[in-house]
């Protein structure tokens, strides 16, 4: 790898280091070889969450939209002189990620910029754009060109991004409805959210976990300990959502102690001793 390649990358690293200390932390879980391309894609669509969470006062439309035309300009050239670009690029040429699943990720990103609440078609298509089809481009990495194996763990990778996701917005209600006045979940009034509302989505969120869960441990050894180690993460942020009242988690926002993500990552390491997972 030369020297420009070897600093985009370490740019796209230090994105997810700075943003995520779960995923950075998760990353290293993973066999040396897919850390760079893991980050890439982390950095990428960090980025892109970015413009339409957060450059307020810019003309965000104008800045998403020309992100995606330089995005697909870098993937067709195989060069671009923005590093998180560059990184991401080479990643989805090496590892032949589909062009529909990174326009999948832009659309749902756009779509923060229109949508306030959500019907349940565009509830599940942002949920694909969004989560799911990032589960679908690190599948690719990790599969690493055996298509058998990946067609077999589509849905399962669709699975996990979407409990990831549901798990985020219920974490994050309280700034995306009182700050951005969004409203993810279908039929949902959070002005009256209630405890009936919230098991109804945790229900769903297990049987995301449920499914996901089998897929992990048909992954390839070199990722399957990374990837269950962001599971159980979420997991346990998804326990004290569970254990947390509805109107406590409209008023605060749940999250993981440093303390005990690293006492989740010992343990995961254990589990994969013991052939757990």
């Amino acid at each position: 790898m030369n020297l420009f390649d070897e600093t985009c990358f370490e740019c796209s690293k230090l994105i997810t280091t700075k943003y995520s200390t779960s995923f950075s932390t998760g990353i290293n879980a993973f066999h040396k070889r897919f850390r760079y391309p893991v980050y890439a894609i982390y950095g990428f669509v960090r980025y892109a969450d970015e413009i339409v969470d957060t450059f307020y006062g810019h003309d965000q439309r104008l800045l998403i939209d020309e992100f995606k035309v330089e995005t697909f300009k870098a993937i067709e050239r195989g060069i671009s002189i923005n590093p998180v670009l560059q990184s991401f690029q080479q990643v989805v040429n090496q590892y032949q990620i589909e062009k529909e699943l990174i326009d999948a990720f832009l659309t749902s990103m756009k779509m923060d910029l229109d949508k306030t609440a959500y019907d349940d078609t565009g509830y599940k298509t942002y949920i694909y754009g969004s989560a799911e089809v990032i589960g679908l481009m690190c599948l690719r990495i990790f599969c690493e060109n055996d298509t058998v194996l990946y067609d077999q763990l589509v849905p399962k990778a669709r699975s996990l991004g979407s409990a990831f996701q549901k798990i985020n917005f219920l974490r994050d209600i309280k700034s995306d409805f009182e700050d951005r006045g969004r409203t993810y979940f279908p039929e949902v009034d959070f002005s009256n959210f209630t405890e009936t509302d919230k098991r109804l989505i945790e229900a769903d969120i297990k049987k995301d976990f449920d499914d996901a869960l089998e897929g992990i441990k048909l992954l390839p050894k070199g990722s399957r300990l990374g990837v269950y180690v962001a599971y159980v993460y979420y997991l346990q942020l998804f326990k004290k959502i569970s254990a947390t009242s509805a109107i406590a988690i409209l008023q605060k926002r749940i999250r993981v102690s440093d303390t005990q993500k690293l006492g989740l990552y010992f343990k995961a390491k254990l589990h994969q001793k013991l052939n757990i997972i």
